[in-house]
């Protein structure tokens, strides 16, 4: 019998996080807005705001994601397998561009990863993405999700912790400084924006249903009935402006008018009609808000870049290589547990819109002879 008992492991935790939990501590914690209004308001129905989040989505999983163990590529790892063929019905790419799509929707994005036992041995061998309005988190005790709840239909299915006490949900949030527990989503950072884009398309659409100009009025000139209509002749006389010449098909009709009414066009001053520059400079608000530039989704005026190569290669390298590479290390922290030593990485060397960078490094490296082969290829970020 040994004659000192060994003491238990530390669990270290953050004090902080215990005030959280005596708040939330087995408690749902709701997402904090309407998802469905920002997803019909503003990625449905602003074509710019739909336009930065399928470019985002679509060229941030469009990076490739690479293997390493021990310093080294393991192209043929099962994690890399893994990545490369996520489920039956999805490649790696089409999983990736819906986890982006709902980060940038939603300000979270969820990964769910199917085993074939709960026991603590087992291995991922199936990676889904959730959606976000779905998904409610399920703080422990200590402040940090215990459990994940996932509702459809009114039913709702609980993904928690194996018995090793890994959690097979990967949850990636964009910084919130209000939340605890959910991302802010740019989509939410440019509602206002998305708002006077949305009305000065109605407003728009108004104009040309009324001709493309603003209407006039119809003055009833009669003394001896008080320069009043009866309320027959009112109710008559907007049916028949409404049905003979509103609307496109009756633009130019000419209006026949009877005794005692006058017609006096009305007009707005150029100042009132300027809503065009309005709502180029709302489209510039939320290409800012997602880090798209302008040029990119051809929105005149504020030409920042010289030219489109140049918007091109500030998109990828300060709004997709960071979101990408963001990604990479979340997925290697959460499936470490379960592929030890393995590293996920993104290959920014087959990424066709970085080349430019990728050339001058290597031309910079050629000229600095100084420097060995050896030392070329490490700063290059090559192997050996």
């Amino acid at each position: 019998m040994p004659l000192f008992k060994p003491r238990p492991p530390e669990a270290k935790d953050s004090r902080a996080a215990r005030l959280i939990a005596l708040t939330t501590a087995g408690r749902p914690r709701w997402t904090p807005r309407d998802y469905a209004a920002l997803a019909s308001e503003g990625f449905a129905k602003n074509p710019i705001a739909y336009r930065c989040v399928r470019m985002i989505a679509e060229a941030a999983a469009a990076v490739p994601l690479t293997v390493f163990v021990g310093g080294k590529r393991a192209d043929d790892h099962p994690l890399r397998r893994l990545l490369q063929a996520p489920n039956p019905e999805q490649g790696g790419a089409d999983l990736m561009e819906a986890f982006f799509g709902h980060l940038q929707v939603a300000g979270n994005g969820y990964l769910e990863a199917s085993q074939d036992n709960t026991g603590g041995d087992a291995v991922p061998t199936e990676l889904y993405a959730l959606r976000p309005d779905r998904m409610t988190v399920a703080p422990g005790p200590r402040g940090w999700p215990l459990a994940y709840d996932y509702q459809v239909a009114g039913r709702t299915a609980r993904i928690g912790r194996d018995a090793s006490g890994w959690l097979p949900v990967l949850h990636l949030r964009l910084f919130n400084p209000t939340d605890d527990h959910y991302g802010f989503s740019p989509l939410e950072a440019a509602a206002f924006a998305i708002d006077v884009h949305n009305a000065s398309g109605a407003w728009n659409k108004a104009l040309l249903d009324n001709s493309a100009r603003p209407s006039g009025a119809l003055v009833y000139a009669n003394r001896e009935a008080g320069d009043r209509l009866s309320a027959e002749q009112f109710e008559r006389l907007k049916a028949e402006l409404g049905d003979a010449h509103a609307g496109t098909a009756n633009a130019g009709r000419p209006l026949l008018l009877e005794g005692g009414l006058d017609w006096r066009p009305m007009s707005l001053t150029p100042a009132d009609m300027d809503f065009v520059e309005g709502k180029h400079a709302a489209a510039r608000e939320i290409a800012l808000a997602f880090g798209v530039p302008p040029q990119l989704l051809g929105v005149p005026g504020d030409a920042t870049y010289a030219n489109y190569r140049e918007a091109n290669g500030a998109f990828w390298r300060h709004t997709v290589v960071p979101l990408a590479e963001r990604a990479a290390r979340a997925l290697s922290v959460w499936l470490e547990p379960k592929f030890p030593g393995a590293r996920v990485a993104c290959d920014l060397d087959a990424v066709p819109a970085l080349s430019a960078e990728r050339d001058a490094l290597w031309a910079r490296l050629e000229g600095a002879s100084f420097l060995t082969d050896a030392e070329r290829r490490r700063l290059a970020g090559l192997e050996g």
